[in-house]
């Protein structure tokens, strides 16, 4: 499999436009279970183009976006580089660069599956205050509800590359997660989110993954028509729904 650090490098614009972010239930729980809010000191692992970072800031947090990727941590750096208390820092889950005991609150969205999972939870520890706490959270597409979601689903088991392989739903084994926090156990909560979109934001959704076929793929005119057929035959009033189920795993590592 390739280095999870640069599977997205080249398609940062698409992923920015048009992967989906996460509904307000998520900081009210942060809020309420997890101390997030001003005075709050959190890290967010992994994060990207900063989806998740950006609603960490609304709530007048502190957040330090660590992740390993140029492309997408400039991105982020675009996006919110003039919001307070956003810290740009160039590092990865098993090494962020931030000191010890220097965080409230450590996320991880989108991201855990990709990580060393060992050497993560030293890291977590490492960084988190004595009563600091972490959340794992997916954006998990829904792979039935609709026909839609069905045809999509058999489309990108023909049209991607190692989609079996990076599949969260595969690859974020719950021994992992509990192994993660530790005897401490971990609370879990669910959140529906959706996403609606015409025919070009459903070729950006298909092209944000890390799975897609580039460009220059051979079968990428293929899958560009197959993709097109589907949102013709399953499009209402010119677009189509991704319903996703939010998922939240959080506690007190120990």
């Amino acid at each position: 499999m390739r280095d999870p650090t640069g599977r997205f490098s080249d398609r940062v614009d698409e992923y920015v436009r048009h992967r989906p972010g996460y509904p307000p239930q998520l900081v009210e729980l942060l809020r309420r279970e997890c101390g997030l809010g001003p005075g709050c000191d959190a890290a967010d692992v992994g994060s990207g183009t900063g989806k998740l970072t950006e609603l960490l800031l609304v709530t007048g947090a502190r957040v330090y976006a660590v992740e390993p990727n140029g492309a997408m941590r400039q991105a982020a750096e675009r996006l919110l580089g003039r919001v307070p208390g956003f810290v740009s820092v160039d590092g990865r889950a098993e090494a962020t660069g931030l000191p010890d005991g220097s965080v409230d609150l450590v996320t991880a969205a989108q991201a855990f599956h990709w990580f060393d999972y060992a050497a993560a939870r030293a890291e977590v520890l490492r960084i988190l205050r004595p009563r600091g706490v972490a959340a794992l959270v997916w954006n998990e597409r829904a792979e039935e509800g609709s026909a839609f979601l069905q045809d999509y689903e058999r489309f990108l088991r023909e049209f991607s590359i190692e989609y079996g392989e990076v599949d969260h739903r595969h690859t974020a084994a719950r021994e992992r997660i509990a192994a993660f926090f530790g005897p401490g156990g971990f609370r879990e909560a669910e959140f529906p989110n959706h996403q609606d979109h015409d025919l070009d934001g459903l070729r950006g959704r298909y092209l944000s993954a890390s799975y897609a076929l580039p460009r220059e793929h051979p079968r990428s005119g293929e899958a560009r028509d197959a993709l097109s057929e589907i949102f013709r035959k399953h499009q209402e009033h010119g677009s189509v729904r991704f319903d996703y189920r939010v998922r939240v795993y959080h506690g007190r590592p120990a």
